[in-house]
């Protein structure tokens, strides 16, 4: 059965979406960019500061649907300037420690409030 996922530990949606759908054990993490959840408000920084905003966010939307970084299998990472990838990729290793989930990482021209980054993901719960 489809099941909304709704977290305080995270941004509240900015549209009609969710932050998450669980259908039986699958999570699909809707996008998360560098909203801090307390005051909706985009996190100032570079684009390290940005993406560890954006990985907390997803980590808590996992931990309501029952799961954790560690169940994700497949993550999308969005980027304002490929140039900030390695940045990207070194913040993004310290929560994919061991056996990384599968990713792909596009430049967008343009993401929602301006933001530098955005990652959705696809996940399991136990």
């Amino acid at each position: 059965m489809k099941q909304v996922i709704a977290t305080e530990g995270a941004p509240n949606a900015i549209g009609p979406y969710s932050q998450a759908i669980a259908w039986d054990r699958m999570i699909f993490l809707s996008g998360q960019i560098p909203l801090d959840p307390a005051s909706g408000q985009l996190v100032q920084g570079d684009v390290a500061v940005q993406t560890e905003r954006v990985l907390r966010n997803l980590k808590a939307v996992l931990e309501e649907a029952g799961s954790s970084l560690e169940m994700v299998v497949k993550t999308t990472v969005f980027l304002r300037d490929m140039e900030d990838f390695p940045t990207v990729n070194e913040v993004y290793g310290r929560y994919f420690t061991s056996e990384p989930p599968a990713r792909s990482t596009v430049e967008a021209a343009k993401l929602p409030r301006d933001a530098k980054v955005e990652i959705d993901a696809i996940a399991f719960r136990r």
